[in-house]
């Protein structure tokens, strides 16, 4: 009897998973392993709000698993020695797993490989539609700018047709006594969960696993999507997909996506605005990652070296902390961040909001900002996420350029007209009629007086003038 063992990550589904399909098709038995790496503290390391959707990400994934005669085995240390201990003792014939596209990943999975050279290990793409290394421009290079991206990619959609989930996956007969055989008892003891209420009422906003990722999936195409290229604007209605957790872990894949998205491969010029406007969301995904893979420096540090000179604001800390607590006497970026930590999500308009503020009127650096999302947000990918903030920030690929600094109130008022957002996040303001709800502080004084809400931390004119003034210390500074 041949033994395949299937290490998942970013693959937390049964379809369209070609390492575990390899390992159906190669060997006789699959042991399907999780393993948790807390010494890897590194930028991949998930953030508190990613890591209560991976706990319950588990529990769906092993549930799908046993009911098809396996479970998940889920381990916790260092993976390159929990691999080899268990392909030793299982009497692995051979190792599968889908690639990951971070730097710190990359770096560990090809000495993985070295040490497992005798279990003829294979990895494999789950995670994007078409491969970082396989889209470049004629020229051999990468692409920064996300059009010509698009253009590129929209003669190969929607992609290679997706692999069916298997119907059966044998388990291995042996048992492994010296490792937690109980999945589910296993994944509580990874401590996953914080010791506190707040997970609760986080996942009260979500359905997780693959099985929801696809019925939430097929009811945005069905009632949503043709109206996705102007209702994705409006934070409080709901337009969008709310599909990034579900590609985040990978309970779905992007080429199911596509696939459903464009049956019976449709061409691009034949769908809908709103269904366009969606298939170039998912593929700036994978421009992100793009980003990522030829520039991994950018998690860290701006594309444009221009910005390794900025003169961002000292003495921040308490201003960052204001803005993370949805504080910060400008509703629509206070209802933003409050939305953040209630559910662990926020919609996108409004994250191009609060980045923009923290960025430009309050002059903190962009790095805190993605440090914050990523530890709050239960689709902190790392591409998308760093990828979005160097695009607020202005020192990216494809980034707005620095002298746009989002006015907070003009967003609001126009995105938000009536202040239904604001004021299901920020109740202090539920009284304010929508004249004065995006700029309270310009309500009658006495009206003002009687609200439970700071005054701005900063006047938005000379924040925005100051930004700018800044920026031009860096042209000439690079001249």
């Amino acid at each position: 009897m041949t033994t395949a063992l299937v290490w998942f990550r970013q693959d937390l589904r049964l379809a369209d998973n070609p390492a575990l399909r390899a390992a159906i098709d190669n060997c006789d038995q699959v042991l399907p392993v999780f393993i948790d790496d807390p010494a890897d503290q590194s930028v991949s390391q998930v953030g508190a709000a990613s890591r209560v959707w991976l706990h319950n990400s588990l529990h769906s994934l092993n549930e799908s698993l046993q009911e098809r005669g396996n479970q998940l085995l889920v381990v916790q240390g260092q993976a390159e020695a929990l691999l080899l201990q268990l392909a030793e003792h299982y009497k692995v014939t051979q190792v599968f797993w889908n690639r990951c596209y971070d730097p710190v990943a990359i770096k560990r999975d090809k000495k993985i490989k070295t040490s497992l050279a005798a279990y003829q290990p294979r990895s494999f793409n789950a995670l994007l539609n078409a491969e970082p290394f396989n889209t470049l421009k004629a020229d051999g290079t990468p692409y920064r700018v996300y059009t010509p991206y698009w253009r590129m990619r929209c003669s190969s959609l929607p992609g290679e047709k997706p692999l069916a989930a298997p119907r059966n996956i044998p388990a291995p007969t042996k048992k492994a006594p010296v490792f937690c055989t109980d999945a589910p008892a296993c994944i509580e003891r990874l401590g996953l969960l914080p010791a506190r209420s707040w997970p609760e009422l986080m996942m009260s906003h979500w359905q997780v696993g693959e099985k929801a990722a696809l019925k939430n999936l097929r009811t945005f195409l069905k009632n949503a999507v043709d109206f996705y290229h102007d209702e994705r604007d409006i934070p409080a209605t709901a337009g969008t997909s709310r599909m990034s957790p579900h590609l985040h872990f990978g309970e779905i894949s992007p080429r199911q996506i596509m696939h459903l998205l464009m049956p019976d491969n449709t061409n691009v010029e034949k769908l809908s605005r709103g269904a366009e406007t969606f298939a170039k969301e998912v593929i700036w995904r994978e421009f992100a990652y793009t980003l990522l893979y030829h520039f991994p420096h950018t998690l860290q540090k701006p594309l444009d070296k221009r910005f390794d000179q900025f003169p961002w604001a000292s003495g921040y800390t308490k201003n960052l902390r204001a803005w993370q607590q949805g504080q910060t006497g400008v509703p629509i970026v206070d209802a933003g961040m409050r939305e953040l930590y209630a559910t662990g999500w926020m919609h996108n308009r409004v994250r191009m909001v609060v980045a923009s503020y923290l960025i430009k009127n309050l002059l903190i650096p962009w790095q805190k900002g993605e440090q914050w999302f990523r530890e709050t947000l239960v689709d902190a990918d790392l591409a998308s996420n760093a990828m979005g903030w160097q695009w607020a920030a202005g020192s990216g690929a494809d980034a707005a350029p620095y002298f746009r600094v989002f006015n907070p109130v003009l967003q609001g008022e126009k995105f938000d007209k009536q202040g239904d957002y604001v004021k299901r996040w920020v109740p202090e303001l539920h009284s304010v009629e929508p004249k004065f709800i995006h700029k309270p502080w310009e309500l009658p004084s006495d009206i003002r007086c009687s609200l439970d809400y700071p005054e701005p931390l900063v006047d938005l004119k000379a924040s925005r003038v100051r930004a700018l003034a800044a920026f031009e210390q860096i042209k000439v500074r690079t001249k």
